[in-house]
């Protein structure tokens, strides 16, 4: 017999093995390309087309399965893996599992954690993070106290929330929202992202709410309007403040938001494991010309990289050192593993961890620009067209479209490995 389960429910299964709870074997059916340059973590490649001849020990041979076995089949949207493990099912494998929609559903699934802030004297406050699993993209609803901005639907008793680095799955803020009984008055992104495409402008317009992009993303030609946040400007967010932090680098507008005395949203300028890369604002703006060679993308990384220098050392950095550090992203390998992330977990460090921690902040500021532009690491798919989406130059023609744009990880990362493995 065959079971079909959601995505969100395969990842509730991946966690269950995870811990130990339960055993089972993801076959991957598509093209060894694809299968290759993102999958689910521990996959095993079958390549299988629907109504293909299925030879059931030439699949055991390649595979190493037998009818013992729970299987888990994949692909790119739900048809191949269905039709596979419907022969599977006829060979006499007992346990078969099929995730619907394959990795076109598996792309956007969620988890919400509540974010462990230090203890100091400010307001209530929540912060939720919003983590994307398959992409590794992290979005934030901060959370303040009851608000008559928030009131203003009749009930005096919701508090005020800010949604942040919303992707087009907008859903998933208002639920949390609505968790924590909060109603969203401001959308806000911390740059124009190259790696998912935004939902930020949609969920504000769709909630009739501000949405803020920082001040300097007007010089990137942005064509939808926006509130510009400048630098140092802060939101009231039922009574905490939300202070934008200009720290370019890894674009030119990119900024951070610090959260009361509690904690940072640092975009793509600071991870818990690096920092960010700094070419694909200028790759991209060139990547309709052809005109991106690579000294003159290096020249372009390297004079982002002495922003980024700047920006970690006069401004993240010279936060206390209990202040929480959230990220925009966590590391997916193609592999489909996360490195030191635990997805449905808290993706966080502290400024002083950060400091100490991440090797390459130790560094001088030319140290620091030689490490993280030794190697450009591969671009996030589709990268270019994703930020024209998000300048508002452009858009998907479908729903169909938009999940083929936004397919693999993300790759917003700098490629900075220690030093002692620079020769290797």
């Amino acid at each position: 017999m065959v079971t079909v389960v959601s995505a969100e429910t395969f990842r509730d299964m991946v966690d269950e093995r995870r811990r130990g709870e339960r055993s089972f074997t993801v076959v991957d059916t598509r093209e060894a390309e694809s299968y290759e340059g993102w999958r689910v973590a521990d996959a095993l490649h079958y390549f299988y087309k629907p109504f293909h001849e299925f030879d059931v020990e030439a699949f055991e041979r390649e595979t190493g399965l037998g009818p013992d076995d729970a299987v888990v089949t994949m692909c790119a949207v739900g048809k191949a893996s269905t039709d596979l493990a419907d022969a599977l099912a006829t060979a006499g494998y007992d346990d078969v599992t099929v995730v619907e929609d394959g990795m076109h559903g598996w792309s956007g699934v969620y988890d919400r954690v509540a974010v462990p802030l230090p203890d100091v004297e400010e307001g209530p406050l929540d912060v939720i993070q919003v983590q994307r699993r398959a992409k590794g993209c992290l979005g934030y609803l901060i959370v303040g106290g009851v608000s008559e901005r928030a009131g203003e639907d009749g009930n005096a008793d919701r508090r005020a929330a800010v949604a942040v680095d919303v992707s087009r799955h907008g859903a998933e803020w208002r639920r949390a929202a609505e968790d924590l009984d909060a109603a969203i008055v401001g959308v806000l992104d911390t740059h124009v992202h190259a790696d998912h495409l935004s939902g930020g402008r949609a969920l504000a317009d769709d909630l009739g709410v501000p949405y803020y992009l920082p001040a300097a993303a007007a010089a990137r030609d942005v064509a939808d309007g926006f509130e510009p946040i400048a630098r140092n400007e802060a939101l009231d967010v039922g009574g905490v403040d939300v202070k934008a932090l200009a720290t370019p680098g890894h674009t030119d507008d990119m900024a951070s938001y610090l959260v009361g005395r509690s904690a940072v949203l640092t975009g793509d300028t600071l991870f818990t494991e690096g920092v960010g890369r700094t070419e694909l604002q200028f790759a991209a703006d060139d990547a309709d010309t052809e005109a991106a060679d690579a000294d003159a993308e290096a020249a372009a990384a390297a004079a982002g990289a002495g922003k980024l220098y700047d920006s970690l050392h006069a401004t993240l950095l010279a936060e206390p050192d209990d202040v929480v550090v959230l990220p925009g992203h966590f590391t997916v390998e193609s592999d489909g593993t996360t490195g030191g992330a635990v997805p449905g977990e808290p993706v966080v460090t502290t400024v002083g961890d950060a400091r100490v921690g991440i090797d390459v902040l130790g560094l001088d500021r030319e140290a620091f620009v030689d490490r993280i532009t030794a190697t450009l690491p591969e671009k996030p798919p589709n990268y270019a067209a994703i930020i024209a989406a998000n300048r508002g130059v452009d858009a998907p023609e479908d729903e169909t479209a938009a999940i083929e744009l936004e397919l693999g990880p993300n790759r917003c990362a700098a490629e900075a490995p220690p030093e002692s493995n620079a020769d290797d």
